[in-house]
């Protein structure tokens, strides 16, 4: 069987924590503690070929952390500025390593919005539309485009290897019934968990309790908590919400940039 890794490369809502704006305790803490530190969201999956699902504004930093010299294919969930702002970086990857255009992958409207904000880039990509619920194979991984309530063309992806059954939607409210039937059951749940206490876009985004709720009514294995913004709406320091999380006995984890596992 061949295998594969799951890395979460950011992990943070679209302002990272530390935000430089920002002296509430959360932040303040990651500026002591680089284990609190977030940046935006995305993560990889590895086997013999990465695959790269968004590019936030630190992907470079990314890349440089995990040792990352190239990528094979790319996947966006959505188009907003925090998973799409480091696409540029992956020029000069194109022009002077690959030297072809890199699958690309999501939604009609996330590709022409990508298309409309980095016209520079298009000759790096090779774009190839996916439709709701269409399945693509790479490397050994199926992937399922499954609708969730964020921005127009926003995707989750139920990714699925011979041993796991993993749903990654870094950005959404409560699920649409059909993308929630999918997933009921899957072996890992990685969920937008935005906010702490009082949500203040349920139509778009969970808070932690919600993430969670939501998480265990499906039947998930193993709940990651991600786009985590830790200062809104309430702070919340990741001491108090890994002791918060005890309760669940390991069951619901916080995400970290840089965590990896195998699917």
């Amino acid at each position: 069987m061949k295998k594969h890794t799951f890395t979460f490369m950011g992990t943070g809502a679209g302002c990272g924590v530390p935000a430089f704006f920002c002296e509430c305790p959360a932040c303040e803490e990651a500026r002591r503690d680089p284990r609190a530190q977030r940046g935006d969201c995305g993560v990889m999956i590895t086997g013999d070929t990465r695959t790269l699902i968004d590019t936030p504004p630190d992907i470079r930093h990314y890349f440089n952390r995990e040792g990352v010299r190239s990528i094979d294919n790319l996947i966006f969930t959505h188009w907003h500025y925090d998973h799409v702002g480091g696409l540029g970086e992956l020029e000069y990857m194109v022009q002077l390593l690959t030297r072809e255009a890199l699958p690309t992958f999501a939604s009609p409207f996330t590709l022409e919005s990508i298309g409309r904000e980095f016209e520079y880039m298009m000759y790096c990509l090779a774009r190839c539309p996916i439709e709701p619920f269409e399945e693509l194979e790479l490397d050994g991984v199926r992937y399922t485009a499954l609708p969730v309530t964020h921005a127009e063309g926003t995707y989750g992806y139920l990714i699925e290897t011979g041993e796991t059954r993993l749903f990654y939607a870094s950005d959404t409210g409560a699920l649409p019934d059909e993308t929630a039937e999918r997933v009921r059951g899957v072996d890992v749940l990685a969920m937008d968990a935005t906010y702490w206490g009082e949500n203040g876009f349920p139509q778009s985004h969970h808070s932690v309790q919600e993430c969670i709720e939501e998480g265990l009514a499906l039947d998930a294995g193993k709940v990651y908590l991600t786009h985590l913004c830790m200062h809104y709406s309430e702070p919340i320091t990741l001491a108090q919400l890994e002791e918060y999380l005890t309760q669940y006995d390991g069951r619901v984890a916080p995400a970290a940039d840089g965590l990896s596992f195998a699917i």
